[in-house]
């Protein structure tokens, strides 16, 4: 014979916490900074021009033809990858400062400054330029958002001190493909 247990009902009710603090179910109990709206609106923006050169970074990745194709190819495997991944951070540090990010697609679209991928085969010099112009806006947003992110919260400004240092040298290293020596 098996008996069912019920919990008592504990909502308002005081609980012990790890440091002997009384916290009730309603109270959050992650202590801490959390982020004001303008330092959550600003990580937002970085958050969807991320995703969205990692998704126009898998468009040219699948488009793109020509002289050094292979390369190229793999070579945008590394800034899909890269862009996912410090998307992932930007949205993590957000939850980490009580703020909620906003991955879905219609928002990204909406709200990116990166201009539209072109639709089909793009040449490979083609994708080059393109590319290299979307890691230019993404570096663009985040250095227009870090001094205000850096003014409320250091540790989201070396965030995006990774971010840059990481998407500038995809920068340079892409765009040398289109380079002559002067």
């Amino acid at each position: 014979m098996t008996t069912t247990q019920t919990k008592p009902a504990t909502r308002n009710k005081r609980r012990p916490a790890k440091s002997g603090a009384q916290l009730t179910e309603e109270q959050n109990s992650e202590r801490g900074f959390s982020a004001s709206q303008k330092l959550s609106d600003n990580l937002q923006a970085v958050l969807v021009d991320l995703l969205e050169l990692s998704i126009q970074g898998k468009q040219a990745h699948w488009n793109v033809v020509g002289k050094n194709f292979r390369d190229t190819h793999l070579q945008l495997d590394e800034i899909i990858d890269a862009a996912r991944e410090f998307s992932d951070t930007v949205a993590e540090r957000m939850r980490a400062l009580h703020a909620v990010p906003d991955g879905r697609s219609d928002t990204v679209a909406e709200t990116t400054t990166l201009p539209e991928f072109p639709h089909g085969e793009v040449l490979t010099s083609d994708v080059i330029d393109l590319v290299t112009e979307r890691l230019e806006a993404v570096i663009g947003t985040c250095r227009d958002v870090h001094d205000e992110v850096d003014d409320e919260d250091p540790t989201s400004a070396d965030i995006l001190h990774s971010i840059l240092e990481s998407l500038e040298q995809f920068a340079w290293m892409i765009s040398a493909e289109n380079r002559t020596p002067r």
